[in-house]
């Protein structure tokens, strides 16, 4: 990997972590102030973070200033739609697997009422590693066949 590909990635994980801690404070306080259900919780707290992290991306991280922003918004919102759903289907599958261990419900009640915090970061990390920065680097920031299709639309829906 080159000096700019280190840096590419590290700026990268930089966004995904902030844009993480954007979504796991956002989903804590709507679980804990507000009583939202934990995967309604998971999700507003995703479509917070994906929001801060497009923004970040397209500015710093990729510098994608020559990316028609159409495209970059809707590449991205493809992408997210994968990502928030690896992020609740994953956050649920391992609460669910974690809360059948007799152990868990010997916690604390604000321990065990919050034990999906635990998967929800879990499952972030390893999307945001396996998912979101391979499709961001290679798809969503960068010029490609698919940006033809996304102006069509856009032409479109102009005239219309």
């Amino acid at each position: 990997m080159t000096k700019r590909g280190i840096l590419t990635f590290t700026k990268a994980m930089v966004s995904s972590q902030a844009a993480s801690a954007v979504d796991i404070v956002v989903t804590f306080l709507l679980a804990n102030v507000c009583h939202l259900y934990y995967i309604w919780s998971t999700v507003a707290g995703s479509v917070c973070g994906a929001l801060f992290n497009c923004h970040v991306n397209y500015k710093w991280t990729f510098r994608s200033n020559d990316c028609p922003k159409l495209n970059v918004l809707v590449k991205y919102i493809l992408v997210w739609l994968g990502s928030i759903g690896l992020n609740t289907l994953g956050t649920y599958v391992l609460t669910e697997w974690i809360v059948r261990f007799h152990w868990t419900e010997r916690l604390a009640a604000f321990a065990f009422d919050n034990i999906f915090m635990v998967p929800k970061i879990v499952v972030a990390v390893l999307v945001a590693l396996g998912w979101n920065y391979v499709l961001q680097k290679h798809f969503v920031y960068r010029n490609c066949a698919f940006d033809r299709a996304v102006a069509s639309l856009g032409r479109l829906i102009k005239k219309h």
